[in-house]
């Protein structure tokens, strides 16, 4: 019986052995977001074409390393009329504790919490579905 038992427990957890070393390093090339896991929205901010200013001035003020995803603009809802452009970023993987008060001081919100909180939805569908919630 003991070893029945011990079979079926090793079969049913043999899904959870630890990946090789390079088993993780493919699946972080396959996922590329991998160290950049948290998008931000930063409401009413306006980069352009000064990406990297913007980038430096985050690290220099935040201490947060950042990468620009893209800037939206939004759509008539939740008491707007539309058309406020919005930054979107994604947050280095090893700051985003660091960086989840401070942000509120300057109004940059997870991805998470604007789409759980969007009474209407403000952004194009198409954003919608292209930054999926990771968490």
């Amino acid at each position: 019986m003991a070893k029945l038992v011990k079979e079926s427990i090793e079969g049913d957890f043999t899904h959870m052995k630890p990946k090789s070393d390079e088993e993780l390093d493919q699946a972080r090339k396959d996922n590329p977001m991998y160290e950049w896991p948290q998008l931000c929205v930063w409401p009413g901010t306006l980069v352009g074409d000064k990406i990297k200013k913007f980038e430096s001035f985050m690290l220099e003020h935040f201490g947060t390393r950042v990468k620009y995803a893209e800037e939206v603009k939004t759509l008539p809802g939740d008491g707007g009329e539309g058309g406020r452009n919005d930054l979107f970023f994604y947050v280095y993987k090893d700051d985003v504790g660091k960086f989840a008060i401070p942000r509120l001081q300057v109004g940059i919100r997870w991805w998470e919490d604007v789409l759980n909180n969007m009474r209407d939805q403000i952004y194009p569908q198409e954003i919608i579905d292209k930054y999926k919630p990771t968490w």
